[in-house]
């Protein structure tokens, strides 16, 4: 009898400590898998990484405030956006970079959708059927993704805190997955 309850008392502790290592630690900020935390410089503006590392890798993730921000350097310029579709929270971070009418567009890796990193416009193909032979044009959702201002100083990349008081479809899941530690990628 001594035995059966040693060994349910065995069974109720591994129990415990695989709901422990699922969970994971609850409030506390982690650091995403790229940067980490971003640190907050005393005009504000928020410490992302070093300019030559962000170059070299050409994407960073960072937290700014909780929310996770992607960093993209393309075509010799720096391009900042919640780092999580704005459609169904995809993350962008692993979303190829396209040119798209002479746009540089990041596309969301779960359902191709088509973001402008300059200006956080949704894209899409779409044709005017009272044309005779109607082809299909990009045309503009309008601005759907926050982007944030990035700012290089001293070898240094900074971006700026976002404006909250704009809001933008991009806002639900930067909420969402705000200060979940290192975000899950998956669907």
């Amino acid at each position: 009898m001594l035995d059966l309850i040693i060994l349910t008392l065995h069974f109720f502790i591994c129990f415990l400590i695989s709901v422990a290592i699922w969970r994971g630690p609850t409030g506390v900020d982690l650091p995403s898998s790229s940067a980490g935390t971003a640190e907050k410089e005393p005009d504000g503006l928020i410490l992302i990484g070093k300019e030559d590392d962000i170059k070299k890798s050409r994407r960073i993730t960072a937290k700014v405030n909780g929310r996770e921000i992607v960093v993209f350097y393309h075509e010799g310029k720096f391009h900042a956006l919640d780092s999580r579709c704005y459609h169904e929270g995809g993350p962008l971070c692993l979303g190829e970079i396209e040119d798209i009418n002479g746009q540089a567009c990041i596309v969301c890796p779960w359902h191709k959708y088509k973001i402008t990193l300059e200006t956080g416009e949704g894209l899409y193909e779409g044709i005017n059927p009272l044309e005779p032979s109607p082809t299909p044009q990009w045309q503009s959702k309008g601005v759907k993704q926050r982007i944030h201002k990035v700012t290089i100083d001293n070898g240094n990349v900074y971006v700026s805190p976002p404006d909250l008081s704009v809001s933008f479809d991009s806002d639900y899941f930067a909420e969402k997955y705000k200060n979940s530690g290192d975000l899950s990628m998956e669907k």
